[in-house]
């Protein structure tokens, strides 16, 4: 292979190559660096970020490269902006948790970077070996960084949890390939596609069974109910900068490798799927919303608000439509948004008080910091899906995709759903509003200027996508709806 064949193959993965050397670099930079200057390192995870950011305005092709492993187009643009999105946001809100709690290392940034650079591969993958490379890569990163804390037992057993479980989830998927590479005799999507669009019957034994093996993987990693016990546990031990990037970056890719599964690989499959789907997403967002109601502390309630939004991201799955899937990326790009600023509030208040994560932590945040009371106010109506935020609009779009593919008892079930959410969110508003005891009459004792450049500059950013999606959503519709059509 010449050196112009191989930079021509290297276009298709860019941005995870510039990833995966800053990572690289930030390692050595680790190693060679005194003690006292390691701050500069998340500097060079976040100017590695936005430079990869930076690569996504190249045109592209839709082309297939390395003989067919993984495509460039639209789709995989979008979601991929999206993933690095979320972890430039994640970095910001960490420079100055990671300075406190001691772990300020090259190792949390690599990895981060490392995982956002499987995630990718996952979501440009056409090929189910490189879907499956991307979803170890990622998730082996992941499991390092929930036990980073590795002298605090909650974040060891948080990590053990989830590297038990995450192998499970992997077994599932992996098992599952090998009944569908004997159904259709290929593991390329394409050539599946083309196998089941010409001679196979739909109804083959090793073609269903592989399916819901692969279904079952996918579900784990989404925490989609029964699959999400470990969900909780293992958000409540994670640092919260890293609870925050699983919440997020975790069901942008595998939903998104969930779509080229079953639009790519087996669309004459997915609908015999509906069905399950349907079952699937009413029980996660019920189960979801009912669980966090009962939490007391704003960490788990956001756990088991995330295992709610992967139902109500699975509504748009169940449309099983362009608008649907449309539906889909504006929802997870606001969700992405909104829910890492709200974990972005509760780093900020962690790092300025021992505890930042039960409910009565939050008691009179008004008075203490208008500015993060506001944010957290802003982050929390969108997750209820008030208008006129980014969180409504998603819902809006899932819903009106389910009701115009005639899900209508689907749509009433969220609805109602998110009227239970609103509750649990406005309660935790009430609260940072409400007048801490013993108050006294004096100014704000944590003002917006105590933030540092990072968590600010994370909390505006997030803030303000917030807000733009939830005002100009054409934008972002005609982005996604862009990035769906090459799937049709």
């Amino acid at each position: 292979m010449s050196t112009l064949t191989v930079l021509y193959e290297c276009q298709g993965i860019l941005p995870v190559l510039i990833l995966s050397v800053t990572g690289v670099v930030i390692l050595l930079l680790d190693a060679f660096s005194p003690l006292g200057r390691k701050g500069q390192l998340g500097a060079v995870a976040v100017t590695g970020t936005v430079c990869a950011l930076g690569t996504l305005a190249m045109t592209p092709s839709g082309a297939e490269f390395f003989s067919g492993m993984v495509v460039w187009d639209r789709f995989s643009v979008f979601l991929s902006a999206v993933l690095m999105a979320g972890a430039l946001l994640v970095f910001l809100v960490s420079f100055d948790s990671l300075r406190r709690s001691g772990m300020e290392c090259g190792e949390y940034y690599a990895l981060v970077l490392f995982a956002t650079a499987g995630m990718i591969l996952m979501v440009q993958a056409a090929h189910f070996i490189m879907l499956f490379l991307g979803l170890e890569i990622f998730s082996i990163a992941i499991y390092i960084l929930v036990g980073m804390p590795r002298h605090e037992k909650r974040a060891n057993e948080a990590a053990l949890k989830y590297v038990l479980l995450g192998g499970f989830a992997s077994g599932f998927l992996l098992y599952g390939l090998t009944f569908i590479y004997g159904a259709t005799g290929s593991l390329s999507m394409s050539i599946m596609a083309a196998h089941l669009g010409k001679a196979e019957k739909v109804f083959n034994s090793y073609l269903l069974f592989g399916s819901a093996l692969v279904v079952a993987g996918f579900a784990f990693k989404l925490a989609l109910v029964p699959f999400h016990l470990w969900t909780p546990d293992v958000y409540e031990g994670a640092p919260t900068p890293i609870t925050a990037y699983m919440a997020v970056g975790v069901k942008a890719a595998v939903l998104g490798a969930l779509v080229r599964t079953f639009w790519v690989a087996l669309p004459t499959v997915h609908p015999h799927w509906s069905a399950f789907f349907w079952a699937l997403a009413a029980v996660t967002m019920t189960v979801g919303n009912l669980m966090a109601l009962a939490q007391d502390s704003v960490k788990r309630m956001l756990a088991f608000s995330s295992i709610a939004h992967a139902g109500y991201l699975l509504v748009a799955v169940v449309a099983d439509s362009k608008e649907g899937l449309t539906a889909l990326l504006v929802y997870l790009l606001a969700y992405t948004v909104m829910n890492v600023g709200a974990f972005g509030v509760m780093v900020a208040v962690q790092n300025r008080q021992e505890s930042g994560e039960r409910l009565e932590d939050f008691r009179g945040l008004a008075g203490r910091s208008p500015f993060l009371a506001v944010l957290m106010a802003l982050f929390l109506f969108s997750l209820a899906g008030i208008p006129p935020t980014a969180g409504f609009v998603g819902k809006f779009m899932v819903f009106s995709a389910a009701v115009q593919s005639g899900y209508t008892w689907l749509v009433i079930l969220a609805v109602i759903n998110s009227v239970i959410a609103a509750y649990y969110y406005l309660r935790v508003v009430i609260v940072v509003y409400r007048p801490a005891e013993g108050a006294s009459a004096e100014g704000p004792a944590d003002g917006a200027s105590r933030l540092s450049a990072g968590e600010r500059g994370a909390l505006v950013g997030a803030g303000a996508l917030t807000a733009i999606v939830g005002i100009w959503p054409h934008v972002f519709w005609d982005l996604a709806r862009q990035a769906v059509h090459v799937l049709f």
